[in-house]
């Protein structure tokens, strides 16, 4: 790392806790609870976490100015969501292998798949690419399934985790499956990269993990009794796609979730100080916005109906931000839950453990 940068980390994870501070003096937060303390802790988290994940990735750039993004724009524009998002051709298996990790036993399915992208997507995004997805099944059938999808820098086994996939498999008796998106987990190193600052390979890699999640529930759906999709973060922009699209969900959560990924993702390049002027001004940029707007969850209307819709928000979230949740629930209706903490400290939560469970108990007691 050169001394430039070390510098810069340094002063970013130096000013991690007056950030977090900060955050918090404009609510209603007393440093001395032990709910304060709790609280700036998972602002601290947060920023932590998404310090350290910008900085410790290549410096941002751009292969082309912005003003170069405006014909795709408009012809993404032109198509809509539903003209961007095509059917996914049937989920051929190429390997079913079993995994045995400690208490754990579930399998891990490989397939290839190719997401049949528009041509304004196609240029160098589109082709087949080997995907995977972590199953945990039970012997017998039908069973109702949870299709959860993970956050950005996720993708391995701490989604297990994260997700509490063995209480749900076991206690609440579903199916699960964990899609990995691109670029991630086992993904992580090979084609294609995804996200980063091509504010058009980040749309392909959406657009194309919309279309893995949909080819999924279109293997499980024969042995099943329901489907709930859960997106986490990244994921949940592309589990709110799956379910404004694929009239198969029965049901679908949304925890923490983020709108505009490229204007997110510019959101947060001020870390990098005035290197990155110009790639955040680029991804924030009406031009950029536009052609984001196909993988926008605002587009379409949730299939499932209104209570079979939760939101799960973290009010103090430093990372998608709260405006998002409030965003989402104005469009959707349904349930908005709060966190009265921070993005990742939501993850550890009893409380929003416990609302999941009540939300996936109903879909499994449906007749």
């Amino acid at each position: 790392m050169r001394l430039s940068s070390a510098h810069r980390l340094a002063t970013q994870l130096g000013g991690v806790l007056p950030r977090s501070v900060a955050a918090l003096r404009a609510e209603d937060w007393n440093p001395l609870s032990v709910r304060g303390i709790r609280q700036v802790s998972e602002v601290a988290l947060d920023e932590l976490v998404v310090t350290g994940m910008t900085l410790m990735s290549s410096p941002p750039k751009m292969d082309r100015p912005v003003e170069e993004y405006a014909a795709v724009a408009a012809e993404l524009a032109a198509l809509g969501v539903a003209g961007v998002h095509r059917d996914p051709e049937p989920l051929q298996v190429k390997v079913i292998r079993p995994v045995r990790a400690g208490v754990l036993s579930y399998e891990r399915m490989s397939y290839d798949h190719h997401p049949r992208l528009v041509s304004p997507l196609a240029d160098g995004h589109d082709g087949p690419a080997g995907a995977e997805v972590v199953l945990f099944r039970h012997d017998d059938g039908p069973r109702p399934w949870l299709v959860w999808v993970h956050g950005a820098g996720q993708g391995g086994m701490s989604d297990i985790l994260v997700a509490r996939v063995g209480r749900i498999h076991r206690e609440l008796g579903f199916n699960v499956a964990l899609p990995v998106q691109p670029g991630h987990g086992p993904r992580r190193d090979r084609w294609p990269a995804y996200p980063g600052t091509d504010p058009v390979a980040n749309v392909a890699g959406m657009v194309r993990a919309v279309s893995e999640v949909r080819a999924v529930i279109g293997w499980i759906e024969p042995d099943s009794s329901g489907i709930a999709v859960s997106g986490l973060s990244l994921g949940s922009a592309v589990a709110a796609l799956v379910a404004g699209l694929d009239a198969r969900v029965d049901a679908v959560a949304l925890y923490t979730p983020i709108l505009g990924l490229n204007g997110m993702i510019a959101r947060h390049l001020h870390r990098w100080g005035s290197t990155a002027d110009i790639v955040s001004a680029a991804m924030g940029s009406d031009i950029v916005s536009d052609l984001t707007s196909v993988i926008d969850p605002l587009a379409l209307d949730p299939l499932p109906p209104a209570d079979r819709r939760l939101i799960v928000g973290a009010w103090h979230d430093q990372m998608a931000y709260r405006q998002c949740a409030l965003a989402m629930h104005e469009r959707w209706g349904g349930e908005l839950y709060w966190h009265d903490g921070g993005h990742v400290g939501h993850l550890f939560s009893g409380a929003v453990q416990a609302r999941t469970e009540q939300f996936l108990r109903a879909l499994a007691q449906t007749p």
